[in-house]
């Protein structure tokens, strides 16, 4: 796994595409499941569990989460980038800022996640 390979590079995200991601971690907190911080994402990935990875881009230093995309490109998981962990953090229902947060089961949010994986796969081509 080469983290400097340009596949992993992060990509920008549409506003309202982050937005509808956040969405569709609130729905599927309280439908669904979810599964929050960086190490416990790492574990859904590598089981092949997590349906959509969200990732924050305000994490100091990077390298917390720089695994994160290789391994999801590797399993074949959608991944997303949001502005804050302030806004994950929230949009996940800890009330504390948080790296990453993965969808496990979507709930009520199956069709936004299907949605936002679809729009992610067009725009990294």
């Amino acid at each position: 796994m080469n983290l400097a390979n340009p596949m992993y590079k992060k990509f920008d995200v549409p506003k309202e595409l982050a937005e509808k991601a956040l969405d569709a971690l609130e729905k599927a907190r309280t439908t669904g499941k979810l599964k929050k911080g960086t190490n416990e994402c790492t574990k859904m990935i590598e089981r092949g569990q997590a349906l959509l990875v969200v990732i924050a881009e305000d994490v100091q230093p990077p390298e917390v989460v720089a695994h994160l995309p290789p391994l999801c490109e590797e399993k074949g998981i959608p991944y997303i980038y949001v502005p804050t962990r302030n806004e994950l953090g929230a949009a996940a229902g800890i009330g504390v800022p948080s790296a990453a947060v993965c969808i496990v089961k979507p709930g009520d949010a199956k069709a936004i996640v299907e949605e936002v994986a679809r729009k992610l796969k067009a725009l990294k081509k």
